[in-house]
Parts: C-alpha cells; structure tokens; sequence
C-alpha cells in the first residue's frame, strides 16, 4: 500500500491539513476586512442594511475562527511529528515567525471578543468601528508570519551551513527573503478576493431564492464591486510572482508552463496534455507570452527544463494547477468587471437567474483557485522541503503509523467541516434578515 511508505504518508496527511486548513485561514484573513468597510459604510451613511451586515459577518466569523484554531495547532503539530529532520535543521529559524503567528492571532481574538460584546456599549459607533482596525491588522499579520516560514522554505538565506548544521541564524534576515514580498501580497489579496466573492455568493443565492431584501442586493452591491478590485490586484501581483519565479526559482515555472527547452520570444502554454514522448498536445500557445510575463520582454531567454537535472526538476502536474489558478482568477475579473459595467448602464441581465448563479459558482470555484496556487507552490518546489538543502525523503520522518494517522485526520476533517456548515446554517435560519431588522429599525425591505 502507497501509506506503507512514511514519506508518501507524511506529504499526504501535510496536503490533507493544509488544503482544509487553507478554507478557515482564507476565510480569517479575509472576512475582518469586509466586517470593517460594511460597518464603516453603515456609519457613514446611516444605513442599517450595512451595520447589519457587519454584525452578521462577525457572527459566522467566530464559528470559522474556532475551527481555524484547531487546524492551525494541527499543523505546528504536524510539522513536528510527520517533519522532524526539517524541524532539526530549520527550527531555530521558523521558530520566531511561528511564535509572531501565534502572537498576533491572540492579538486579533482579544480585540474580536472585545468587539462582539460591546455593540450596544458606544453611542458613538466610529468608536466600536475602531475595534476592528487591529482585527484586521491582526488577520493579516497572522497570514504574514505564516506566509514567511513557505517564503523561507522556498528561498532559504539568514545562515550559514557548516557539516549539514545550520549555524550563525538571523531569523530576521531569513524571514525577509527574496520569495516574501510576493507570496504574501499574493496570499493577503487572494484571500480578500476569495471572501468577497465567497460573501456575493451568499447574496447572490438568497436573492434567487426568491427574497427581494435591500440587504442582499446591497450586500451583493458591495462585495462584486469590492472583489474586482482585489481580483485585478491578484493578477498583477501574479505578474510579479512569475518575475520573481523567473530569477530565482526557474526550475518552477519551467515545469508549470511545459517549457522544456530554452528559447527567446518563449509562448505561454495554456492546458493540453504530454504524450508518451512528453510532447505537448492539444494545447493552446500565446505567442511571446511566457517571455513576457518572466521578464517583461517578449523576446527574453527563458530557461527550460533541460537545464536541469532530471531529479531535481518540479513534477509537471504543477501545469494544470496553474492553468486552474489563472483561468479561475481570469473567469472572475470578468463576472465581476461585468457585473460593474452592468450597475451602471443598468442592464437587465445583471439581475437575472442564470447570471446568479454564476456569481454563486465564484464562490467554490475561488477556493479551488486559492488550493491550486497552493498546490503549485508546494509540489512546484519538489524535491525539496527546502530549497537547495533538504529534500523531502530527507526530512521526513520514518514513522510507520502515519498512513493510520492520515485516516483519523480525515475524518476528523469531514466533522468539522460538515459541522461547521450545519452549525452557520442553524445560527443564520434562525435568524434571518427581516427579523434582525424589524427589531431593529422596523424592518424597512424595500
């Protein structure tokens, strides 16, 4: 059996952890954010529409918060157990963005817990809106130092290595190393992406259901207009992030793009598939592109796969997660730029059922675009745990108990997962807009 080798079991049961993982983590950096500009639009314009919208956001906030808690102790866990050598080497170096990660996630929960008990506490709202600064400033610090220890395995520096030791750590200088500014701008803007067209989503349904609430139609308003522009963010920080790939980890983008042999004037290779020669079949070919997007010069030297050695070179599965990342990232800057252009001439299939219902498809098709970008960051930097230094057979630990393991985690997985729907679900069916309203501000739909 494939769990009979430790280190299949052990990148298995990290994929397992990490892809459930990435949901709630994505969903924590993002939703603070959303919870800020609706109460602050509320504020602003005496709505209640929007105060309501922030307050019921920060209610489902809490309930993914705890089960992020508990995936994100599993994974400072997992490191340890399923990555021991790893942890040997590295760990006086990720220790401190670790703890930093920790450390700001306790500085966003005291001041959510402050901010959920004190909404009738402030005749001044502004005042209860200023809890939410270091909310989302801590939700993203969290994504920052946790972003950092993925830069360092990619792009490892800050030490010096003397008989397979690491000696001489400046974790200050590891953690601001070359692959850091563009993995956390991509990490922060595709969470806010996600979330936005997560929260449309929710609106987008509840108006095919059949209400006809302001809300949702200001909620829905509010999160396309707010998701374009984070959408479009993403794709230019995934312009940087394909220069970043180019100069220092070339092997990665080579493999993602099929790019076997070095040229200048390189195309970027869209899907199709590799024959038993490796050949490229039924692909579709952007003349200059790839050249463009590694050096902002259509007729660069790209390098190819040739140029390295065989065992050292990225699986080439990593294409079809890039191919996924962007067409989803592309299919989404395109509903929503849509969704803008018809608001403003008022064009009437922006309020239809089938247009609907591709604002809600954004929803699951945006995580799956965030579990591509993962995937192809962790598979694209095999066969190493970190780059240049260890690999993963290396790091791995030699347990035979992990591939047991990997099946009591899945399940655990499948309960929290399914509890967590089933419990939002109970918490927002009991109590729906029209009666949050009405006893609020008598309950004005139209």
């Amino acid at each position: 059996m494939l769990f009979d080798d430790p280190v299949f079991a052990s990148r298995f049961l990290t994929l397992l952890t990490l892809s459930f993982h990435i949901i709630y983590a994505t969903i924590g950096v993002g939703v603070p954010l959303f919870i800020m500009i609706a109460q602050w639009i509320g504020i602003k314009k005496n709505d209640d529409h929007y105060i309501l919208m922030a307050r019921r956001w920060a209610r489902g906030f809490v309930v993914t918060v705890a089960v992020g808690v508990v995936t994100g102790t599993i994974i400072g866990l997992q490191l340890s157990l399923l990555w021991p050598r790893f942890m040997e080497l590295a760990g006086q170096i990720i220790a401190l963005p670790l703890f930093m990660e920790v450390f700001a996630f306790f500085f966003e929960a005291i001041f959510l817990g402050i901010y959920l008990y004190t909404w009738d506490r402030f005749e001044d709202q502004r005042k209860h809106l200023l809890l939410l600064i270091p909310v989302a400033i801590g939700a993203l610090m969290s994504a920052f130092f946790i972003t950092i220890v993925n830069s360092f395995m990619n792009a490892p520096q800050g030490f010096d290595l003397i008989n397979g030791e690491l000696v001489n750590a400046n974790p200050i200088m590891a953690m601001f190393n070359a692959a850091m500014p563009t993995k956390v701008a991509h990490v922060a803007v595709t969470a806010y992406m996600t979330v936005a067209f997560l929260l449309a989503a929710i609106a987008a349904f509840q108006l095919i259901r059949g209400s006809n609430h302001a809300y949702h139609k200001k909620a829905l308003n509010l999160t396309m207009k707010v998701g374009l522009i984070f959408a479009i963010a993403a794709a230019v920080i995934g312009d940087f992030s394909g220069k970043y790939l180019a100069e220092y980890q070339p092997e990665k983008l080579a493999a993602a793009e099929w790019h076997f042999e070095t040229e200048e004037g390189a195309p970027l290779v869209l899907y199709g598939y590799l024959d038993d020669d490796n050949e490229i079949k039924a692909a579709i070919r952007i003349p200059f592109a790839l050249s463009v997007l590694a050096f902002g010069d259509p007729f660069a030297e790209v390098i190819g796969l040739e140029e390295f050695l065989p065992e050292e070179s990225p699986p080439l599965i990593i294409h079809y997660y890039f191919d996924t990342m962007i067409t989803i990232g592309m299919f989404m800057i395109f509903l929503s730029l849509l969704y803008w252009i018809g608001k403003t001439r008022n064009w009437a299939f922006i309020q239809s059922t089938w247009y609907r219902w591709l604002i809600v498809l954004g929803a699951p098709l945006s995580f799956l675009a965030i579990q591509a970008g993962w995937w192809m960051a962790e598979v694209g930097r095999q066969p190493w745990i970190l780059r240049g230094i260890m690999t993963v057979e290396e790091a791995a630990t030699t347990s035979d108990y992990v591939g047991l393991m990997s099946i009591f985690f899945l399940l655990l997985y499948i309960i929290l997962g399914v509890g967590t729907v089933v419990v939002l679900r109970k918490i927002f069916k009991n109590n729906p807009v029209e009666n949050e309203l009405a006893s609020t501000q008598g309950g004005d739909s139209k």
